[in-house]
């Protein structure tokens, strides 16, 4: 698999990642054995870096995640902090980001964490220089080699770029969320960090395998999320009305290359994004897995087919998320 920089931390990852919500809870009940599995299938198809989360299951994805470390110690994982308490600047202080490194510490097995991520931190807390010192001071201790942001809006993400040892930002970059491109993208590159481009499907609806007809399980966010029930809307189908994406998704489909699904497809739209670090797709089994891996073969896509991708973005997807995030 191609290998890109993962930023400031200067690592080589392959350019195919592997996001782990979908094995720690929201997306409906993955078995362990299923987890691993898929897991497995994502190290055998050169995936090396692996993000999660500490309040993904409660730990079970970091857990899972860890055992997979102890076989293949020289993968990548990027965790993160920040929600296990609600979203007020006071919480994030030196205690709590000890606290909480200690237990993704213990769930991933490891001394020191590759890559701790501020998980979708409110706006004060990114402009905090106290925060950012601290997360220095963790650094020094050993406690993480390096820290990023993982955020819900461009904006977010510039003032999180500004800062001068960050080494990553984490974003939501999809064909259906074309907003990171003007100016997030640039600004990573011109400053050296990397960029994980994370709900790459948006949430499953750019695998093409939905209908109008398609529900979701309660324990679903795509039936619990839809209008930001639980946490940021655009978490859950980037943000797009489930019919609107449908509609789009059709018009996208005759784009697909000969043998080729949708979902790769969407992937590889990703990767060509100059800037990307590290795409992020889930799965939920070895067969997701395997699909998800092999989009970074498909050869880049042409300057047609990218514009017409903006153009159905520009005219169904654009009036409902652009302005938002």
């Amino acid at each position: 698999m191609e290998t890109r920089e993962l930023g400031r931390t200067r690592t080589p990852v392959g350019a195919v990642g592997f996001g782990a919500w979908q094995i720690g809870s929201a997306w409906g009940e993955v078995s362990e054995t299923d987890a691993m599995a898929a897991l497995h299938a994502a190290v055998e198809d050169g995936v090396t870096f692996f993000d999660t989360a500490d309040v993904y299951g409660d730990g079970r994805s970091e857990q899972i995640v860890g055992r997979l470390l102890k076989e293949y110690p020289h993968l990548t994982v990027a965790t993160k902090m920040g929600r296990r308490l609600p979203q007020e600047p006071e919480n994030y202080n030196p205690d709590n980001f000890r606290a909480w490194n200690d237990e993704s510490r213990a769930n991933l097995g490891v001394d020191t964490i590759d890559l701790v991520q501020l998980h979708c931190p409110p706006p004060a807390v990114i402009a905090a220089d106290a925060v950012f010192d601290d997360l220095d001071d963790m650094v020094d201790e050993g406690l993480m080699k390096a820290y990023g942001v993982s955020v819900e809006t461009c904006e977010e993400a510039l003032a999180a770029i500004a800062r001068p040892n960050v080494a990553t930002v984490q974003i939501i970059l999809n064909a259906f969320r074309h907003k990171p491109l003007e100016r997030v993208l640039p600004a990573a590159r011109e400053a050296g960090v990397g960029v994980i481009a994370r709900v790459p499907l948006a949430s499953g609806l750019l695998s093409g395998r939905y209908t109008r007809d398609t529900t979701f399980g309660d324990d679903d966010h795509r039936t619990f999320n839809r209008q930001g029930e639980a946490f940021d809307k655009g978490e859950t189908f980037s943000g797009v009305d489930f019919a609107s994406g449908l509609e789009a998704v059709e018009r996208l489909r005759p784009l697909v290359p000969e043998g080729a699904t949708m979902a790769q497809f969407a992937l590889r739209w990703i990767l060509d994004q100059d800037g990307v670090s590290v795409v992020i797709p889930g799965a939920r089994n070895a067969a997701q897995a395997h699909a998800n891996a092999a989009a970074e073969q498909l050869p880049p896509l042409d300057e047609a087919t990218l514009a017409r991708v903006r153009e159905v973005y520009d005219e169904l997807i654009r009036p409902q998320v652009h302005h938002l995030w």
